[in-house]
């Protein structure tokens, strides 16, 4: 089958890469469309030093498995958890300490034909929600996992850094809360798409830290960005880390004590609350699409989606 792989630091599209091993408890997918996201391109950089099949964020059709979920539409979870370990057992199974990791941590990934996961960790896709939407659901995941960590109220002064494809999503999810939003970034074109959802942008060279934001949420994917976040949060007050970042940032992280900051890091989210959120229209996703790429062009996609002025940029692995 066609896979897009990545060894040693090399990216790679093979037509022969071997089908999927479907283990016991685990369903064979058929993928419809695949996400990139800042990680897959950490990941090229060396992050995680992985090797193997690329990607995380998914849309497909069962093809083997129980009836219930045979030919139907799903999204996937993406850690594979033992189930057995002292953080399953405590309700923490994201932090499972065998889990592997779906293109990220000894797992294959879904930039291919097929995907062989779990079957716990497929959610079947309502209806109401196209291909090009739940395509999207790790990533609202992951941005609903903010507000579940970090209590966000109307009063409460939030700023996220980094309007990209996870801070649009993460800046949607807080407007929701009637907070006090502003969204700070780079690209003029980014700001411009958060202040026609109503959203106040400011561009970070107009930016004039003042140690006054309850909440920072620092979605940049570059390692400077926390320094700016420190710059900008009150004493005790608390940033949240969504970036991961393969390079070193020479931070100084003296008024993180000093300010008694709280740093929070955040990963993995709630799938239904985004596939709720999805079939309610609640979330636009669609004017993050950038483009979309057949399966075969994966490596001009992932060019692209290293672009600043392209947001998300989606693969078609197998029409639906």
């Amino acid at each position: 089958m066609r896979a897009v792989t990545v060894r040693n630091g090399n990216v790679a599209l093979v037509h022969d890469h071997p089908e999927p091993e479907v283990r016991e408890g685990e369903c064979l997918v058929r993928v419809h469309l695949a996400g990139i996201c800042a990680t897959d391109l950490h990941i090229i950089n060396g992050y995680m030093n992985f090797d193997g099949v690329l990607g995380h964020e998914m849309v497909g059709t069962v093809v083997s498995g129980p009836s219930e979920l045979r030919d139907k539409r799903v999204v996937c979870e993406i850690n594979c958890v033992c189930r057995k370990c002292d953080m399953c057992s405590a309700g923490l199974a994201n932090h499972c300490r065998n889990r592997t990791v779906i293109g990220i941590d000894r797992r294959d990934g879904c930039f291919a034909d097929q995907i062989a996961v779990p079957q716990r960790n497929l959610h079947l896709v309502p209806d109401a929600v196209s291909d090009e939407e739940a395509v999207f659901v790790e990533p609202l995941a992951a941005a609903y996992q903010v507000v579940a960590q970090c209590p966000i109220e109307s009063h409460t002064n939030v700023s996220v850094l980094g309007p990209g494809r996870l801070g649009l999503l993460v800046a949607q999810v807080l407007a929701q809360r009637g907070c006090k939003l502003t969204v700070v970034g780079r690209n003029p074109a980014k700001l411009e798409m958060c202040e026609k959802k109503g959203i106040q942008a400011i561009h970070v060279d107009d930016l004039v830290p003042r140690h006054d934001r309850d909440v920072v949420v620092e979605c940049t994917g570059a390692p400077e960005g926390l320094g700016i976040a420190l710059a900008m949060v009150r004493p005790r007050g608390t940033i949240v880390l969504k970036s991961t970042c393969a390079g070193p940032g020479g931070i100084n992280l003296a008024s993180l004590v000093i300010h008694e900051v709280t740093l929070l890091g955040s990963r993995c989210g709630p799938f239904p609350e985004a596939l709720d959120a999805l079939a309610r229209k609640a979330v636009d996703v669609r004017s993050l699409i950038s483009r979309t790429f057949p399966l075969d062009q994966a490596p001009e996609a992932l060019e692209a989606a290293g672009n600043p002025s392209n947001l998300k940029i989606l693969l078609k692995c197998n029409a639906r």
